[in-house]
């Protein structure tokens, strides 16, 4: 019997069913939907039962393309399902080829977090997604890969698991006086004024802050997140928001002041972030980003060095897959209008003549 599909509209049976299949994912939950709606993307759940039981959801984004009778999907860190079962796999594959059809979309886009081993390109899951004419994606919305802190041992045990620097880091945080309080909504504005510091300083783009108060401020409404700010004698020097869905917290925003780095506010942070999400009862605590290869060349080598030496394991994932509906407008949409665009951007840059 195949699974039956269903569409879900009660917010919390949606955030019930999704935490009791594996690989649920924080971008899976009914508020990040609700986000996103807020700017231009339509939600729909669909969840796939079989015999009374949830066997798998997936989260759908659609987004309208401006002037044209079509679309784009995207279910972001989704399906949600056990991807050791490959013949249910293939059955929500169907189901979402055949959403994507009758929604006129160009391509629908997935990134489980299916974790992919060194090398291994013969991964069923990726032999599952090639075979059906799904396609691994040039745009990775979010990073592939990340790195992830067991957060089920007692804490002497995770501080033994970190590098010694970094141990030594928080330590002497600490011990300069360095103190990290529980933020609240009132603290948006000064966190995102050490994000937008933080930015201009690493050369990042950033949106505005309505953007950001409007994704933090209904996390933190729904309990689903929790600001940390880390103070020396007043003074604010670097903070962290914490997502939070079952039993996995993401560290998805950091932010830090350039003033007196030399006190370590960073490490401590993140060690009292991991104490906090673990007397919450989670059991991971995924650092939310890690190059593509392990290499000192890698623009995100320095921000994998800082994350690695509190003892996490590197996981390497399969990244995002898109399913063409039309592969000509597929190509024209990934391949010919980012490159021209490109060519409008490099012009505009021109001097003019004369």
């Amino acid at each position: 019997m195949s699974p039956e599909m269903v569409e879900v509209n009660d917010p919390q049976a949606w955030d019930d069913a999704l935490l009791n299949l594996p690989t649920s994912h924080v971008l899976q939950s009914w508020s990040w939907g609700e986000f996103k709606a807020a700017y231009g993307w339509t939600a729909t759940r669909l969840l796939f039962t079989e015999g009374g039981q949830i066997r798998a959801a997936a989260q759908v984004l659609r987004r309208q393309l401006p002037r044209l009778p079509l679309a784009v999907m995207y279910v972001p860190k989704g399906p949600a399902l056990d991807y050791a079962d490959l013949s249910l796999l293939e059955t929500v594959l169907a189901r979402l080829e055949a959403v994507a059809r009758r929604g006129r979309a160009i391509f629908v886009k997935i990134d489980p977090d299916v974790c992919l081993a060194d090398d291994d390109e013969s991964h069923p899951v990726v032999a599952a997604l090639t075979q059906r004419g799904w396609r691994h994606s040039a745009e990775q919305i979010q990073f592939p890969n990340t790195v992830l802190v067991d957060l089920a041992r007692d804490e002497d045990a995770i501080l033994a698991a970190m590098k010694s620097k970094t141990r030594y880091n928080i330590r002497l945080a600490a011990r300069r006086g360095v103190r990290v309080r529980l933020g609240s909504m009132d603290d948006l504005p000064l966190f995102y004024r050490l994000y937008n510091e933080t930015s201009q300083r690493d050369g990042f783009l950033i949106r505005p802050y309505a953007y950001y108060q409007d994704a933090w401020g209904r996390f933190l409404k729904a309990g689903r997140a929790q600001l940390f700010l880390a103070e020396h004698e007043g003074e604010t020097l670097a903070g962290l928001i914490l997502f939070i869905f079952g039993k996995t917290a993401w560290y998805m925003y950091g932010a830090s002041s350039g003033r007196q780095r030399k006190l370590m506010p960073n490490h401590l942070l993140q060690w009292e972030a991991m104490r906090w999400a673990r007397a919450q009862g989670c059991t991971v605590y995924d650092m939310w980003g890690a190059p593509d290869v392990l290499d000192e060349s890698d623009p995100m080598w320095g921000v994998y060095r800082f994350k690695a030496g509190f003892g996490g394991q590197f996981t390497r994932r399969i990244g995002a897959y898109d399913y063409p509906t039309w592969r000509p407008l597929y190509w024209a949409y990934t391949v010919v209008m980012p490159r021209y665009l490109d060519f409008l951007r490099r012009r505009h840059r021109q001097p003019a003549l004369g």
